[in-house]
Parts: C-alpha cells; structure tokens; sequence
C-alpha cells in the first residue's frame, strides 16, 4: 500500500501510463511534487516533473501531448492563483478532445468555506471545461475519485480535475486502488435506415460535394475512394486537413475564416452536401440546406449525434463513424460517371491558388518588407517531413493553414476550437518532450510569444531542440482585420518592434534574425541543423492581411471605410500601401 494519499495518487498515475506532469511548485501542491520526487523519474519507471513558468503553459503542454499521443497527460497547480493559472489551456484541451487530468490543489481541508488566503473551489471553477471535477475529501475518498477521474478523461476525451487540499494529500492512504484497465475502441456503425437514406441522397443527387473534419482521422484513403465514386470535390476544415488534404486528387482547399481555394464554392454549388466528421462552427460558409428545389441537401455524418443538424438544415443525418458509414454506403451507390462539376472545381481551384497561394515565388528579392505567405513557403520547404507544428492562433493559422503541406506523417496543432492566443510555444514544450526524436516547430506570432515569454526559459531550461519561428510583424494581425472589414480603422493592435533572436540569445538560445527574404531559407537551414533550441526571428510586413476566400458586400464596405478614415486621419501613405497589399487577398471568380 502506498505511504499517504499522494504517493497513492502518483502510483495511480504511473499505473495509467502517465510519465510526466507538468506544473509549477507551491505550498499545497508540495505533498504531491515530493511523491513524484521519490519515483526517480521516468526513466526509473516513475515520473518527471516539468517546471514550466506559467500553470497556463502546464495545461497547453499537456493537452498537446494527450492530442498527438491520444493518451492520458497530466498538468498541475497549486491552490488558489496556481490552478487558477491551468483554466485557459484547460479550455483548449477539453474543446480539442484531449484526455487531460489536472491536479488543482486546495488550501487546507478546515478553512474550505472560511475565505481563506488563496481560498478559490476548483471543484466548481472548471464546470464548464471538464467532464468530471471533484474535491478529494478524505484519504479513503481518494482511490476512487482519481480512477473515477482517470476514466472520464480517458473515456470521454477531454478534461478531468482533482481537487486535492494538501492536508489531505499527507495523510496516510486508506484502501487500495481500483485496476486501471481500458477496453479497445469500439465502432459506431450507423443505423441501416440511415445509411440507405445516404444512398438515396446520393443516387438522386447530379453534383456531390464532400466536406471533412477532423473526424475522417483513420479514413484519408476510403474517403478519397469515396469521392471518387461520388466525382465530389473535398473541401476541408482547419483541423480536417492534416487528415485528408495529402496525396488527394479532388482536394479544394478550405473554408472559414482563414480559408482559401475552391472549397466555398463547391460546397455551395453542389446538390448534395455531405459533411463527413465536421462540427464546422462558422455557419456564414456553410449552405443554408433545403429540400433539393434550388437548394442545397445537406447529409452530415458524425460520431456524436448532438453534433448532427445543428449548424445547418440537415436532411439526412447519420449517426456513426466516418469509416464504417462509408463502408456501409459504398455498395448501395451508382459510380458518378459526369464528372464535370468536379473537374470546374478543381480547374478553378487550381486558378486560385495560382493567383493567391502561389504568388510570392517570384522576384522574391525585390518583395521588402518580408511578405509571410513566402516565409511560410519556406518553412514548409525546409521541415522535415515528419515535423510536429504548433501554430499560434491569428495570421499565423492563416499561414500555416494555406502554406504548410501535411503528408500523413506530419501533424498540425494548434488552438482551433478555443482561439487562444500563445498556445504555439507551450504546445510545442508538451510535444517536443513526448516526441523527443521528433523536429517540432512552433509557428510563434509576436503577439502570442511575448504572452507567455516566459516558456522561452523552460527550452532553455531543459534544452528542449524545439525550433521557434516568430512571425515578427508588430502587429496583431487578424485584430487589424476584424477592425478593417467592420469599418474601423486599426487601433491598439501595434506595439514596438522587439528583437527576439536577441532575447533568446541571452537565454542560451542560438536565435537569428532575418529582415531579408534572401536570408529566410538559409536562416531556417541554420536554426533546424542546429543541435538544440533554436529561434528564427522574421521581420515580416505588418500589412500582409488576409481576408476570408469569400467576403460579403458589407465586408468590403467597410474595409474602404476604414481605409478612409485611416486618410483623413493622416495616414494615407499606410492606407495607399494597405490596399495595395491586400488587394491580392481579395478573392476572384
């Protein structure tokens, strides 16, 4: 039996497969960081303790290790101000569907409800971004409210918090804890009632387009097949693409907010509909769905059937898994033989990207200040083929979204579904230390680096081989945006410049700085031959935009107006060079 409550909680831990937490020390978590201590580490089959600086950056770290590996991570905080610190990457973690436990340590046990120094209640702080929180009230409690807490995280991917006051975590451990073993994966076959009402969706239908989430992880090469069979063009979400945009012949890009090719206008110009493992929340992109006079069907296939119809008309909803839906559907459906809506869609989507994603390798030398489509370019020249990127939420979504090419073995995380700035460097603490043989690149906007600056001294610390590049452009870019398209002029988005490569230099990091685009490919050379933490610091045009591949009347209207306003404010130089920039992100027929 183990000594007190938190060396039970550790060998718990250590018994589910966990070999790390990540979190910063203090006065009610200290029983817990002791019990660790005297594992002696992960390599002694016990566990490390990574000390970041900032709780914050702990639950990033582990929420993009749960992501990559699909296992159980850890993070933790001490009481009051340093569980408080895990809520936003706790966000990130449970909207991503990442199995994360948190240990939110409690002032002691007789002050709980006095108003206590530190005094906060965890177990009713994380309601919204847990699926399981409880407060560990006495030492027999504890097993099983940690298993309990182990399974839901597990089970349900996302986020379980432990409430453990520190007093209690002293005490001697009572009773033994439950065996944590996990059943398999099952598959959720669709009802056949569905699936022939697909079929028949499917056979009545002209034109067909498919657009993939996330949830077609496990199926690139059926759902290839299956549009195929179908002549459907595929458009892809944000987080669909690292899953089904390579080595994909009817591939049209991506819609949304950051999106770009033919993927708007194939979902929109096709008789039917399909949306295959997507939750795509931006419903402005999507076809309103109808009844088939005028309008499109819409049929959407998803494992989590509150998922279905809920951003759009819906008409044939099939509750199931991606992989045995089409499975089940393939044999009850006729080959499309007129294939000429897929072949307009994909001759126009190859049009645009000529005119938009393509255009910046030309007379790159002449192209100052540094345009950050080719740096990204670039950078996706020059990974490896297996590197793991973490990008920032903003512009550099919108880069690493147009720019970065997946291949089925690279991976692409980022803060999709929460938006949360600075969440780049922190992932790729979390993924670097899970992944040790892997190059990881964290795709840094100013903005979110200098948010949680602090992690730079973590790589340091642990001289972590992680590879950062800032996109340096002094600006938070996609704030100007919003600002613009709504008709104001940009305002409290610019800040000095800072020179990174400097600051990571006097952190022992080997940082460089490139304000020519001649210098970018060599810079990036550099910094990834190099044997440990890196930073390429790009200093990048402040006016590289990006609009969405399908803006409104309105939209436009009201970039002019904030144009305007930019003159009659005495900036007509800055809004003479804005237009010109941008004009090219304006999307054409």
């Amino acid at each position: 039996m183990a000594d007190t409550v938190a060396d039970q909680l550790i060998a718990q831990l250590v018994d589910a497969g966990v070999r790390r937490i990540y979190g910063i020390v203090g006065d009610s978590l200290n029983p817990v960081v002791d019990a660790v201590r005297r594992t002696g580490g992960a390599a002694k089959g016990g566990i490390d303790w990574i000390h970041v600086r900032n709780e914050e950056a702990a639950a990033f770290a582990a929420g993009a290790e749960a992501q990559l590996t699909g296992r159980l991570a850890v993070c933790a905080g001490s009481c009051g101000p340093g569980n408080l610190h895990l809520i936003n990457g706790l966000f990130d973690a449970h909207r991503s569907g990442a199995p994360v436990l948190a240990i939110a340590s409690h002032i002691p046990s007789e002050q709980i409800g006095s108003e206590y120094f530190q005094e906060t209640h965890p177990d009713r702080l994380f309601v919204e971004c847990s699926n399981y929180r409880e407060l560990i009230s006495t030492p027999a409690q504890s097993p099983r409210v940690v298993n309990s807490a182990l399974r839901h995280a597990v089970a349900l991917r996302g986020v379980a918090v432990v409430s453990l006051p520190g007093d209690i975590a002293q005490l001697p451990a009572e009773g033994s804890a439950p065996a944590f073993v996990l059943p398999g994966h099952p598959v959720l076959v669709p009802a056949e009632t569905d699936v022939r009402a697909l079929a028949d969706a499917i056979n009545a239908a002209k034109t067909i387009a498919i657009f993939a989430g996330a949830g077609v992880e496990g199926a690139h090469d059926e759902v290839v097949a299956f549009a195929d069979l179908l002549a459907a063009p595929v458009g892809h979400t944000l987080r669909g693409k690292e899953w089904i945009q390579y080595d994909n012949p009817f591939d049209v890009g991506m819609t949304g907010l950051l999106g770009y090719g033919a993927a708007h206008a194939g979902i929109h110009d096709a008789d039917l509909l399909i949306l295959l493992g997507t939750d795509f929340p931006y419903t402005q992109f999507l076809p309103e769905g109808g009844t088939g006079r005028g309008e499109v069907v819409i049929a959407q296939v998803d494992a989590r059937a509150e998922h279905l119809g809920r951003r759009a008309s819906v008409q044939v909803p099939v509750h199931g898994d991606v992989l045995a839906t089409i499975a089940a559907v393939t044999p009850l459906v006729s080959r499309t033989a007129d294939r000429g809506f897929l072949d307009k869609t994909l001759k126009r989507h190859q049009k645009l990207l000529g005119s938009v994603v393509g255009a910046y390798a030309k007379n790159v030398e002449k192209k100052t200040p540094i345009h950050p489509e080719y740096v990204a370019s670039i950078l996706d020249d020059v990974a490896a083929d297996d590197t793991i990127f973490t990008a920032d939420t903003g512009m550099c979504n919108v880069w690493t979204a147009r720019y970065i090419n997946p291949n089925g073995r690279r991976r692409i995380i980022g803060s999709y579904l929460h938006g949360s700035m600075a969440n780049a460097l922190p992932q790729a603490l979390g993924a670097q230390i899970s992944h040790p043989g892997r190059q990881v690149v964290s795709v840094s906007g100013d903005g979110g680096l200098s948010m949680l600056l602090g992690e730079l001294v973590t790589v340091a610390a642990y001289k972590l081989p992680v590879k950062i590049v800032v996109f340096n452009n002094s600006t938070l870019g996609l704030v100007k945006v919003e600002m613009l398209v709504d008709g104001y002029p940009d305002f409290g988005v610019n800040v000095p410049m800072v020179d990174y490569a400097a600051l990571a230099n006097a952190l022992g990091i080997y940082g460089q700085r490139v304000e020519k685009p001649t210098d970018v490919r060599e810079a990036f050379e550099r910094a990834f031959a190099h044997d440990g933490p890196a930073l390429v610091d790009v200093v990048t045009d402040p006016l590289a935009l990006s609009l969405p591949p399908t803006i409104t009347a309105g939209q436009v209207k009201g970039f002019s107006l904030a144009v305007s306003k930019i003159v009659m404010n005495g900036g007509v130089g800055e809004a003479v060079q804005l237009a010109k920039t941008n004009l090219r992100n304006i999307p054409h027929p």
